[in-house]
Parts: C-alpha cells; sequence; structure tokens
C-alpha cells in the first residue's frame, strides 16, 4: 500500500473512534454551563431551576427576581416552587388571579413601586396563599386595602397608596404578624375600623403617618412597641385610647393639632414602657401632664409653651433628652429650680425663645446646654455654677456684650469641651475660658482686638472661628497664638486683614482667610505651619503674582489651595510631593 494511502486510512479510522466517544459521551457543554450541567458532587445548595422567565433571575429554585424590568404584563413561566417572587419597579397594572392562586408556596411578595389599582389586586387571589408571610405593595395605586390577607401574614406594607379603608380581615386575625406600614395614604378615622387589628396581639411596628386622622384610633394593638402618628390631622387622644399599650416604647404624634385640651392626665400615664415621646409642631401650651418615668427623650419643640411647671415633669425622672426650642418661654418661662426633679437631665434645647438669661439651679448632670437665639445680655459669676458638667454651651445669637459677661463666668465649667458664641456683641474674648476647650466659636461679634491673655492656657483647643469679626493684623497681639498648640482649624475669614498673620500655631491644617484685604502672600507666611492642608484665599485683593513662589514650598501636605474670586487668576506653585490636583483660581 502506497505510503500516503496508509496514513489517511488511519487519519480515518481516528475521526470515526473520536465522533463514536462523542456520541457515548452526550454533547458537549457550553462555556460558562459546566457548573450547571454536572453539579459537584456533595454539593448542599439548591439546584438552579430549569425554568425561568424570560428576562428575569432565578439565583435559586425557589426565588424569581424580576425587579427593574418595565414589565406591563406578570410574567408566565414561574415555577410553583417559588417561595420568593419580587416584581418591584416595574409597569404592572394587575394581577391575575388564575396565575398568583397558583403559587401556594409562595412566602415573599414584593410588588413595590408598580401601577396596581385595587380593582388589580383581586382578594380571591390571596386565599391559597396560604404560606405568605411578606407583603410589599407600597408606591402602586390602591384605594382600599384587600378584603382578606393570609392568616400566616408577618409584614404588609401598603404604604405611599391612596388607601381610603382597611377591612376586619385586612390585618385582623393574624397572630405572626409584626409589622403594619400604612403611611402616605388617606386613611381617615372612619375608613379604619374599630376591630381592625382584632386577633393579631403581636404587631409590634404600626405606621399610620401622613394620613388624615383627626383622633388617636382605639382599639390599637397592646403588643405595639413603635407607633407612627405623625403629619395627620390628631386634635385628641380619646380617654383611655393608650392605657393597654404597656410595652409602646416610640410614640410619634409631631406636626399635629393637639391642644391642651386633647390630652389629659392619664393620656400617657399607663405607658410604663414609653422611651421616646414626640409632641412637637403641635399646639400646646403646657408641657403634658402623667409623663411616664421611663420616658427618656421628650421632644416639645415649635408649640406654644409659655412656662414650663416642675410639677409636670416630676414623673419623668429618668429623663435625658428635653428638646422645648421655639417656643414662647419668655423672661420667667422657665422659673429656677423646674427641672431640678430631672436628675439624668443630660442636654437640654432651648433655643429660638424670648429667655433673658440662663436658666438657674438646672439639673447638676446636664453635660449640653442649648440656648442660641433667645435674648440672654449678662453672664453672671454663679451663672453656670450648678452645671459643672456642661461639655456642651451654645449661647450663640442672644445679646451678650463683654462689658456684661463677668470675668469668672466661664470658670466653673471645668468639663467644657465646645463654647458656642457666635452672632452676639462682644468685642473682646471672654476672660479664664476653660482649658479643656476643642472647639471656640467666635464668629459674627465684633472683636477688635486679640491679645494672648484670653488664650492663655488652652492647650487643648483644636477649633477656632473669628470669622466676621474686625480683625485686622496689628489688633492681634505678639505672641496671641503661642500656647494654642493643638489648634487645627483656625477661621479668620471675613476680617480687615492685609496679609497672613504671623506665627501660627505649628499645628495647623486649616487655615481660612477669604474675604479679606489680602494682597501679598509672602515667602515666609507660613513659616510656622508646615503641616497645612488647606488654604482659603478666595476674595481677596491677590493678583497673579501676589503669592510669592516660595511661600507654599515647604508645605509637603497642602491639597487645597483655593484662591477664586480675587481681581486676577493667581499662580499658585503647590510643594513638588503634592498631588497635582487642579488648582483654584480665576478673578
Amino acid at each position: 500500500m502506497p505510503k500516503g494511502q496508509g496514513y489517511g486510512a488511519c487519519q480515518t479510522k481516528r475521526w470515526l473512534i473520536l465522533l463514536l466517544l462523542l456520541l457515548w459521551l452526550g454533547p458537549p457543554v457550553a462555556p460558562g454551563m459546566e457548573d450547571a450541567a454536572f453539579p459537584h458532587l456533595g454539593e448542599s445548595s439548591q439546584p438552579l431551576p430549569r425554568d425561568c422567565p424570560p428576562r428575569c433571575s432565578c439565583p435559586r429554585v425557589d426565588t424569581v427576581d424580576c425587579d427593574g424590568l418595565d414589565l406591563q404584563v406578570f410574567p408566565d413561566n414561574i415555577t410553583r416552587a417559588t417561595q420568593h417572587l419580587s416584581l418591584q419597579n416595574n409597569q404592572l397594572q394587575e394581577l391575575p388571579y388564575n396565575e398568583l392562586s397558583r403559587l401556594s408556596g409562595l412566602r415573599t411578595l414584593n410588588l413595590h413601586n408598580n401601577l396596581i389599582s385595587s380593582e388589580g389586586l383581586p382578594d380571591e387571589a390571596f386565599e391559597s396563599l396560604t404560606q405568605l408571610q411578606h407583603i410589599y405593595v407600597a408606591h402602586n395605586k390602591l384605594s382600599v386595602a384587600p378584603q382578606f390577607l393570609p392568616h400566616s401574614l408577618r409584614v404588609a406594607d401598603l404604604a405611599a397608596n391612596q388607601v381610603t379603608e382597611i377591612f376586619p380581615l385586612t390585618f385582623g386575625e393574624k397572630p405572626a404578624l409584626r409589622s403594619v406600614y400604612l403611611h402616605n395614604n388617606q386613611l381617615s378615622n372612619g375608613g379604619l375600623p374599630l376591630d381592625a387589628f382584632r386577633g393579631s396581639e403581636a404587631i409590634a411596628t404600626l405606621s399610620l403617618s401622613s394620613n388624615r386622622l383627626s383622633y388617636l384610633p382605639p382599639s390599637l394593638p397592646a403588643s405595639l412597641e413603635r407607633l407612627h402618628l405623625q403629619n395627620n390631622l390628631i386634635s385628641k387622644v380619646p380617654r383611655g385610647a393608650l392605657s393597654r399599650q404597656t410595652q409602646l416604647r416610640e410614640l410619634y404624634l409631631q406636626h399635629n393639632r393637639l391642644t391642651d385640651s386633647g390630652l389629659d392626665t392619664t393620656t400617657f400615664s399607663k405607658l410604663c414602657s414609653l422611651e421616646y415621646l414626640d409632641l412637637s409642631h403641635n399646639q400646646l401650651e403646657e408641657v403634658p401632664a402623667g409623663l411616664p418615668r421611663t420616658l427618656a427623650v421628650l421632644h416639645l419643640g415649635r408649640n406654644r409653651i409659655r412656662r414650663v411647671e416642675g410639677a409636670r415633669l416630676q414623673g419623668a425622672q429618668g429623663l435625658r433628652y428635653l428638646l422645648l426650642q421655639h417656643n414662647k418661654l419668655g423672661g420667667t418661662g422657665l422659673p429656677p429650680g423646674a427641672l431640678q426633679s430631672l436628675q439624668r437631665l443630660h442636654t437640654l434645647h432651648l433655643y429660638g425663645n424670648g429667655l433673658e438669661r440662663v436658666p438657674l439651679a438646672l439639673p447638676r448632670r446636664l453635660r449640653a446646654l442649648v440656648l442660641p437665639y433667645n435674648q440672654v445680655a449678662a453672664l453672671g459669676a454663679r451663672d453656670l455654677a450648678s452645671t459643672r458638667g456642661l461639655t456642651e454651651l451654645n449661647l450663640a445669637y442672644n445679646c451678650l456684650a463683654s462689658a456684661r459677661v463677668h470675668r469668672r463666668a466661664f470658670r466653673p465649667l471645668r468639663a467644657l469641651r465646645s463654647l458656642d458664641l457666635a452672632g452676639n456683641q462682644l468685642t473682646q474674648l471672654p476672660a479664664r475660658l476653660p482649658s479643656s476647650l476643642h472647639a471656640l466659636r467666635l464668629q459674627r461679634n465684633q472683636l477688635r482686638v486679640l491679645e494672648p491673655e484670653p488664650l492663655a492656657g488652652l492647650d487643648q483647643l483644636q477649633e477656632l472661628s473669628l470669622a466676621h469679626n474686625r480683625l485686622r493684623v496689628g489688633d492681634i497681639g505678639p505672641g496671641t497664638w503661642h500656647e494654642l498648640q493643638a489648634l487645627k482649624v483656625l477661621d479668620l475669614s471675613h476680617n480687615e486683614l492685609s496679609f497672613v498673620p504671623p506665627d501660627l500655631p505649628e499645628a495647623l491644617e486649616e487655615l481660612h482667610l477669604q474675604g479679606n484685604r489680602i494682597g501679598y502672600v509672602g515667602p515666609e507666611a507660613f513659616a510656622s505651619t508646615p503641616r497645612l492642608r488647606a488654604l482659603f484665599l478666595r476674595a481677596n485683593r491677590l493678583h497673579m503674582m501676589s503669592i510669592a513662589p516660595e511661600a507654599l514650598l515647604g508645605l509637603p501636605h497642602l491639597r487645597v489651595v483655593d484662591t477664586t474670586g480675587n481681581p486676577e487668576q493667581v499662580l499658585v506653585r503647590l510643594p513638588p510631593t503634592a498631588p497635582r490636583q487642579p488648582r483654584a483660581g480665576g478673578p
């Protein structure tokens, strides 16, 4: 046999053998499907489903995810084994009864953010969903709630619809139900039956906020822990409406129409677990009576309270946060000792009232006293003596003048870390400031001079704001910055500085000099601040060559130089080690 013929015959035989082998093994596996076609032996995860609706994902045999596909029709080919079905963020207007009812094993149904109306959500469909635990139909177009939801339900979210009515078996007779969300609907008291939650004594969270309720609904579940009723039209809490809610910890009633006559001494007295009560943005003229001793936070801001009677607070001995901002407390609105029974009080907010002095005889454990936007015009030597443990004192935007701030006014506050005196009428720094200060804010006063003495001993100060005053470089005494060894942020913006003040603190990282009269930055301007990271020089009088080439070269950490709003675009030469970022500049 010729050599070529023998070679061809051998090749033919090899191809025949390979073909027979492939036929015996079956068709080749597509790339990326090896694990699906041949699952690993001993693998514990559930196998992927063979059928999945078009464009949806089915990560497990019991899960179908069709989120955000702009679907207008309920997808077909959903396997009966599905337990978790998500159809949120689509364009569905209705759910077909026959498709939904056959998914009897469904546990989670997510229909959030569709166009489903009450007519498109058949009640009969839920009768076969005996395993359903979570239903999410928020942000749809429901006008009434489903008349029947499964007995097995645990979480029901019908928020942000147009619901005007719910029915006894919508949420009633659900022993496992824990959370109900009905906020942002159009529910009035007439649309909420008396037996709406009968037989559902495990509900812990109920949200009825942003509806049209005119009084607090009666017959609420005794199991409630969180009750949201804010943004309604509630003017009255009927007597006994909260008598059974002994587990309630949070009650939100802000932004309603509550008046003193809409509450009585028993309204809150039975709430023996209550910790948070928000009554802000109502029409109350007095602090409510009968507050429980468990209460930790009481929010009464934006009411019409003119006077705080100590007797109204005696029961709330566990109170830690009392918020009374934006009321009508005048010169006698908070009598001395009115809060003395609140021995655990940590924070007191009183801003936006008409107080003429710091309240006397405040609780000794007070840590934060917030009093901006009042009429406080003087600070005596003993005004703060009862609150030696303060760590935060805010007296911004009052009427304080230097002549009426006693030299020893701040001396008792040895733990003070933050002092805000912005927006007053101070012409000089207060004396004997606590050495514990970390932040001192004196912007928007009338400071004309800075001397070393008031800043002596402030070796922990990290932030100092002197913006919007009348300071000139010549008015800053020699050695003023000497003891501020920890200062990282210094704000001297919007003063009358004509050049960068010398001998700034070595630890400085952020320097605000915008809005001054600086026309030139010399080569030694930042010689004392090698750690500077951010420099703000916008809205001064700088021109293209106003910053000496050497001025910034000794600042290896400098990352931001802002020179916008000057007469010309300013040439900025960053240090060689600094990353090359766009330089702020321009007229």
